[in-house]
Parts: structure tokens; sequence; C-alpha cells
């Protein structure tokens, strides 16, 4: 389920659990839900979310819905990783510590979710950046440089803000 739509969400969770009762799907998750739309859809749900997929980037962290999600089993998974293009890829701390472990300011924020534990679908069609997106596996940041990316945070979106989102 895309957007949490006040009065609608609900009912289209039911249609969702539904599929995934009958074995029609897999998995069955939502997209931009903040802490407080996961607890009011869990009250009546029968089956929580698997995913929930929200813009998350070193500008947005969104630690709280981050805590929550894996206290709940619910895997958060990052849309507009990358910010899209905007402002990260050019940060200095991220151009440095590409440069410190060989790898590209994308990949930097790229492996920065995935040791976060946040599933991370960047979004590219040049082929050489495809490349270069998956090519993250060969390292991992110290935890003085996690800290230091984490402090980057903002709460900024590039994206619509889902309680001030006119649906």
């Amino acid at each position: 389920m895309h957007w949490p739509v006040k009065g609608k969400y609900k009912d289209t969770w039911k249609a969702l659990e539904k599929l995934y009762k009958d074995g029609r799907v897999r998995a069955i998750g939502v997209s931009n839900f903040h802490v407080h739309h996961l607890e009011d859809l869990m009250k009546d749900a029968e089956t929580k979310p698997m995913v929930n997929q929200v813009e998350y980037h070193p500008r947005l962290s969104q630690r709280p819905l981050l805590r929550y999600c894996k206290e709940q089993g619910i895997l958060l998974e990052a849309w507009s990783p990358l910010m899209q293009g905007k402002e990260l890829l050019s940060h200095e701390l991220l151009t440095e510590l590409a440069g410190k472990y060989g790898k590209s300011p994308a990949q930097i924020i790229l492996w920065w979710d995935l040791q976060h534990g946040v599933v991370t679908i960047p979004k590219s069609v040049t082929p050489a950046r495809i490349r270069e997106n998956a090519d993250i596996f060969d390292f991992e940041l110290s935890a003085a440089d996690m800290e230091r990316i984490d402090g980057l945070n903002l709460d900024r979106r590039v994206g619509a803000d889902p309680d001030n989102f006119n649906f």
C-alpha cells in the first residue's frame, strides 16, 4: 500500500491480508507509514506488514521509525536512498569517506543503509552507475564513520511527508 490515506488504509490492508491468506501473494507491506500509522494499522490487523518502504537517506534517517520497525520485525526499505542526487553525492564528509574506503559517495551511502539493516534499491538508468551501486559488498564502514554519517540527519525530505500530503 503506497500511502497511509486516512480513512482508507485499514480497508486496503484488509484486502491485502485476504490476498496473503489466500496465497495469492507471498508478502504484504506498506509505504510511507510513520510509527503512528503502523500502530494504528496493527490495532486491527491480523497480519503485520512485512516491509515499510520510506524515504531514507543520511539527511532523513528516521531513527525512531527504523528502531520501531526493527522492534516489530518490519523490514525498512529505502526509497530515494541517494536523495535523488541532491547535495549528498558531493557532500564533503561523504566524499572524504569515499576516498578513505576507495568507493564513491553513492556506495558509501548505500552501504550505510545496509549496515543499518535497511534494504536499499537505488534508481539509475546508467549502466555504469547500476554496476557501481551493486559493487558495495567488499567493505564495511567503521562505527565512528557510521556515527559521522548519522550526524548528517536534518529530517529533510525530497518527497512528500505522509502526514502533510494532499491526497
